[in-house]
C-alpha cells in the first residue's frame, strides 16, 4: 500500500478534513426514475456509500426548480420529496466515513418544451444552442429559447437559494453551484449564447453578474466555506458553446472576482475535447489559474492515478475529481492505495434506468464489505 502519493494526503476543506485529495465528479446517471424524480433507497442510496472512501463526493446535478430541468430522470432539490430522498443517501454516504455536496444545477436553454409543459426553456438570449436533449418521447432539438427577463432572473436566483437551503436540510456537507459545461450561468458568460444589452450582458462584470448575486444571495443561508463553484473556462463545440476573443478574458474576470469570497473550492475542468488548434482556447486551464486563484483549487477531466498525482506534485491543483473512473471503481481510493489496475467502465449503462452499470461494479481493492 502507498499512502505517500499525493491524492492520499490529507486536506482541510472549511470545516471538513478530507483523508484524501480524489474526489468523486458529478455525474449524470439518469437513476431517479419515478413520478416525484427524487433519490432511491435501492439505487442512489446504494450507488453513493459504495464510493464514500472519496475525499469528497459531488452529488449528480441536481435542479433548482422544475423550470432547471432538461433531461430524463435526474433528480432535484426543490421539493420535499427530493430532500426526504436525499436525506437517505447522506445518512448511508456519512455512516459509511464519507463527505458529500449537492451540485445545483440548471441547464437553461439545453432543454425542451416537453419538460416545461409546453414553455420555451429559460435562457439568457432567444438564441438556439443547436443541441440535442433527452426527453421523456425521445431524442429532440432545442428550439429557440426565451430571452429571461429580469423577473426570471430574480426568481432563478431565489431558487437557488431555496435549492441550497433545502441541500442543508437534506443533510449535504455543503453545495457546488454549477456554472459550467454550458448550462445556465455558462451561457451567460458567453458572447455566443449571450447577446443582452442590460446589465447582465456585454461586459465581463455584465456577463458574470448572475453568478456573484447568486453567491451573495446563497452565501446569506449557506456559509462561504461549504459552497464550490464549477467552471469549464475552454468547453468548445459541446452543449452549444462556442469560443471567441472574449471567452477566456470573461472567466480571468471571475476567477479573480472569486477571491473576495471564501469558497469552499473552485472546480475546473481541462478542456473536454482536443482544442490545441482553436483560435482563443486554452489548453492547460489548472496552470493558467492556479497563479489567479488564491483558494482551494479542484481540476478535472481526463486524469488518471499517474497525473492527478503529478498536478498536484506540480502545486497546479489541491484536489482532483474523477468522473468515469468512479462509475466503474467504487474503491477508487484503495485501488490508488494498493496500485490495482482500474476497471473499465461500459458506456451502455450510463444512462439506462436500474441497477446495471450502476451499483454492481465490484470493489476488488476493498477490503471491508461494501455499504
Amino acid at each position: 500500500m502507498n499512502t505517500e502519493q499525493s491524492l492520499l494526503q490529507s486536506y482541510t476543506l472549511g470545516t471538513l478534513e478530507l483523508p484524501n485529495r480524489v474526489v468523486m465528479a458529478p455525474l449524470t446517471r439518469s437513476r431517479a426514475a419515478n413520478d416525484e424524480n427524487k433519490p432511491t433507497t435501492d439505487l442512489h442510496a446504494v450507488y453513493y456509500p459504495q464510493r464514500a472512501s472519496a475525499g469528497l463526493i459531488i452529488s449528480e446535478g441536481s435542479q433548482i426548480s422544475k423550470e432547471a430541468v432538461g433531461a430524463i430522470n435526474t433528480p432535484g432539490i426543490h421539493s420535499k420529496a427530493q430532500v426526504e430522498g436525499w436525506k437517505i443517501v447522506t445518512e448511508k454516504v456519512h455512516a459509511a466515513g464519507g463527505r458529500i455536496f449537492c451540485q445545483l444545477w440548471h441547464v437553461g436553454r439545453i432543454s425542451h418544451p416537453d419538460f416545461h409543459d409546453g414553455d420555451l426553456p429559460l435562457a439568457p438570449s432567444a438564441l438556439n444552442p443547436e443541441a440535442e436533449v433527452f426527453t421523456p418521447d425521445g431524442e429532440k432539438k432545442t428550439g429557440i429559447p426565451k430571452a429571461m427577463s429580469k423577473e426570471d432572473i430574480e426568481r432563478t436566483i431565489s431558487d437557488y437559494v431555496k435549492a441550497a437551503e433545502n441541500a442543508i436540510e437534506a443533510g449535504f456537507d455543503g453545495i457546488e453551484i454549477h456554472a459550467s459545461n454550458g448550462y445556465l450561468l455558462h451561457q451567460f458568460f458567453s458572447s455566443t449564447s449571450n447577446i443582452r444589452t442590460d446589465e447582465y450582458g456585454g461586459s465581463h462584470e455584465n456577463k458574470a453578474r448572475i453568478l456573484f448575486e447568486i453567491l451573495d444571495a446563497v452565501k446569506k443561508a449557506v456559509p462561504e466555506n461549504k459552497i464550490g463553484v464549477r467552471l469549464n473556462p475552454s468547453l468548445h463545440g459541446i452543449f452549444g458553446m462556442t469560443l471567441d476573443e472574449d471567452s477566456i478574458p470573461t472567466f480571468d474576470y471571475i476567477v479573480k472576482k472569486l477571491n473576495d469570497y471564501e469558497l469552499a473550492y473552485l472546480h475546473l475542468s481541462e478542456p473536454f475535447n482536443d482544442v490545441s488548434d482553436v483560435l482563443y482556447a486554452e489548453t492547460e486551464i489548472a496552470k493558467r489559474y492556479r497563479p489567479m486563484y488564491k483558494g482551494t483549487l479542484m481540476i478535472n477531466a481526463g486524469f488518471d492515478q499517474e497525473k492527478g498525482n503529478a498536478v498536484i506534485e506540480r502545486g497546479d491543483a489541491d484536489l482532483v475529481a474523477f468522473g468515469k473512473l468512479y462509475i466503474s471503481n467504487p474503491d477508487l481510493v484503495e485501488r490508488f492505495e494498493q496500485n490495482v489496475p482500474t476497471s473499465d467502465w461500459n458506456t451502455d449503462t450510463f444512462y439506462t434506468p436500474g441497477k446495471e452499470g450502476y451499483i454492481d461494479y465490484e470493489a476488488k481493492a476493498r477490503k471491508s464489505e461494501l455499504v
